[in-house]
């Protein structure tokens, strides 16, 4: 690939970087501070960012015109990103704007979007994801969260699980099973609701880093009207497997990822020639440069046409892996001090967020899809290998 940008893309990369310099928040870009939550509730913060990116007309980069997209090409997004995170200012999109929004235009009726594309734009509706079931994670399509046809409208009944964000959204897009009797790909439906519907529970589910995002949902008869099923009945499986061509390189994960390494180092500057820790930091940064180039292959392949399929397996699986190889060194290398969490009397490194970290990294080798499945698409799809 050439690492090049042409005279349009260099052009494209100014003026985003322009915009960053005058409008982007100092707290992030100098300060460090990372969005409370980037879906964008209850942060004041990332309200006002989430404001001016909107005014640029970027929230939804990769949305065609005509819904209130930027229509931006995988370079041009690309570009956008890598600016973003070099600058350590989260883009706020969010589920809403990368999944839910690019379904409803693919499979959505006009009524359907004339209502629900908006709200998702003007930061509305923010939207949590009801797919995995307790006994339905990597296997999805053994979900069995029920969905009965009443006239206009459809009774759930069943529970979700791992629904992050549940707590601080408003809307849920999610799969149910409409056909008990199909094979099991085949018997799903899509729907969206708001979370205010009645029968709708949630209980919000404490990880170890003492946050709460993690939730389990139950559905109590909830009804949710048939205006609200996306697409055909019983076709839901693949209308969630939908996506628009839009940037997926994964080069906003590397990046931050490189910069949180580059802030190691100068916590711990400086550490005597040939030391383990000094060498562990050498291989961290290498890494995370492997991790930033195949990024830039998977934009490569995209900006081409091409389907980057085992190629973004791959991406997932190295960033991932490495962001725990990341935390645990960390950790590691700030010895006891390093392990404390925020409000252990001044004496955590960094507000405590190394440890906060640590504890974050753990499911990132699980959400998404686990490195057990994405090593799978790659033995498979990638090497050729037969299915075990």
């Amino acid at each position: 690939m050439d690492y090049r940008d042409t005279e349009e893309e260099q052009r494209w990369r100014t003026e985003v970087r322009r915009f960053l310099r005058a409008e982007a928040p100092t707290e992030y870009i100098d300060e460090h501070i990372p969005a409370v939550d980037t879906y964008g509730l209850g942060d004041e913060l990332f309200q006002g960012w989430r404001a001016k990116v909107a005014k640029q007309g970027w929230i939804a980069a990769h949305w065609p015109k005509e819904y209130g997209g930027a229509a931006l090409s995988v370079m041009e997004q690309f570009i956008m990103k890598e600016e973003f995170a070099r600058n350590r200012v989260p883009h706020p999109g969010g589920r809403q704007v990368e999944m839910v929004g690019p379904t409803i235009i693919l499979h959505g009726t006009d009524e359907q979007k004339a209502e629900l594309l908006p709200p998702i734009l003007e930061g509305e509706h923010i939207y949590c994801q009801g797919f995995s079931e307790p006994g339905a994670g990597s296997d999805l399509a053994a979900l069995q969260l029920r969905a009965v046809r009443e006239g206009d409208e459809y009774v759930l009944n069943g529970q979700k699980i791992w629904t992050s964000n549940a707590t601080s959204c408003n809307w849920m897009f999610l799969l149910a099973r409409t056909d008990p009797e199909a094979p099991k790909h085949r018997g799903i439906s899509y729907f969206v609701t708001p979370m205010e519907t009645e029968g709708l529970t949630v209980r919000p589910i404490p990880d170890m880093a003492g946050g709460a995002e993690l939730c389990e949902t139950f559905f109590d008869n909830v009804r949710i009207p048939a205006g609200y099923r996306i697409g055909e009945e019983n076709r839901g499986w693949y209308v969630a497997m939908t996506t628009l061509d839009f940037e997926r390189s994964g080069i906003a994960g590397a990046i931050g990822l490189q910069l949180n390494i580059l802030d190691l180092v100068e916590m711990v500057k400086p550490l005597p020639e040939g030391s383990p820790d000094r060498l562990e930091l050498a291989e961290l940064y290498l890494a995370s440069e492997v991790a930033r180039q195949m990024s830039y292959q998977v934009a490569a392949l995209q900006d081409r046409d091409e389907v980057p399929n085992y190629e973004a397996s791959m991406v997932k699986l190295f960033s991932s892996e490495l962001s725990r190889r990341y935390a645990t060194s960390a950790v590691s290398i700030l010895g006891l001090a390093g392990q404390l969490m925020a409000g252990s009397h001044g004496h955590e490194v960094n507000e405590g967020r190394i440890a906060r970290y640590l504890s974050g990294s753990l499911p990132s080798v699980i959400a998404g899809g686990t490195s057990e499945i994405q090593r799978g698409i790659i033995a498979t799809r990638g090497l050729g290998l037969p299915r075990g």
